[in-house]
């Protein structure tokens, strides 16, 4: 009943974010876009990275209504090719003096098979890979911003996920639920492995289940699954709700001597044994790499 009432009150502090620039992925809606008005009214300067600009647009009145906030842009960005993430990266390093929150949010799910501009399973490449390769483009930036926290919305979906080096966009053998599970099991040795390598560096990486949250990703689920939803879904979260252990991890100050931990409920969370495995988080943190052609030691 304890976990009940925690899971439905909102995660309360008064912490303020003035003077601090914060860049969401997929900030035009659902959790996305409730972390967005949240981090606003603590008085972030708040960066919008998002897909569809009508709607980011349309999102961004929301947020700046909502917080009484003017302090927050939109800028394009598709997780799904490598060029505009290059480009959406290039801008922030030219125009931003600092990133100092990097909420690694945007996501899809279960949807059919499909690849990115670069030739990455949908899901792999969206929740992962884009990621990956927006978060080292930034890096410097926000080194140069500590403290500094970046934040990777991963899911309870990974454990029942395994990491397929040898077949990593499911060539052979699609199921989009592994698929999933599998993009958002690499969330979580990502944040592993990101964590030891900023050790001292005065940037900490955190990695988090938002809850079953009710939100557009839903849209792949199959007629019997979103029934089940649908009889679920008075314990399901809303998107103010689901989007508390973002603004935790984004914002609490006990957070800021923890790293590399996974959170879910605005507490630590216990993740699957895979998702501990650190041999298996430097392989896929090494073709991640190669895939991207980029060096990150």
């Amino acid at each position: 009943m304890q976990a009940l009432r925690n899971m439905i009150r909102p995660w309360s502090s008064d912490a303020r974010l003035d003077g601090k620039t914060v860049i969401i992925t997929g900030a035009n809606t659902g959790i996305g876009k409730e972390t967005a008005i949240d981090l606003a009214k603590r008085g972030a300067r708040i960066i919008m990275a998002c897909r569809d600009t009508e709607k980011a647009d349309a999102a961004l009145k929301e947020v700046k209504d909502a917080s009484g906030n003017q302090d927050v842009v939109t800028s394009r960005l598709d997780l799904a090719d490598s060029k505009s993430i290059r480009e959406f990266a290039e801008n922030i390093n030219k125009e931003e003096k600092q990133v100092n929150i990097l909420i690694n949010n945007a996501g899809v799910m279960v949807c059919p098979y499909g690849k990115t501009a670069d030739g990455f399973e949908m899901q792999l490449g969206v929740n992962h890979m884009g990621h990956f390769l927006l978060t080292y483009l930034l890096l410097d930036l926000i080194k140069r911003s500590t403290p500094a926290r970046i934040i990777n919305v991963s899911s309870m979906a990974h454990q029942w996920g395994t990491i397929n080096l040898e077949d990593i966009n499911s060539e052979k053998n699609y199921d989009k639920q592994k698929a999933y599970s599998q993009s958002k099991l690499a969330n979580i040795l990502f944040t592993r492995s990101l964590a030891k390598k900023l050790e001292g560096s005065g940037v900490t990486a955190y990695a988090l289940h938002p809850g079953v949250v009710q939100t557009e990703l839903w849209r792949h689920l199959n007629k019997f699954q979103q029934a089940a939803m649908w009889v679920a879904k008075p314990f399901t979260k809303t998107s103010v709700q689901g989007a508390q252990t973002s603004i935790y991890c984004a914002v609490a100050p006990e957070l800021e001597t923890e790293s590399g931990k996974y959170y879910s409920d605005c507490t630590p969370a216990k993740c699957s044994q895979a998702a501990m495995d650190d041999e298996v988080a430097q392989r896929l943190w090494e073709l991640s790499c190669k895939m991207l052609s980029i060096t990150w030691e």
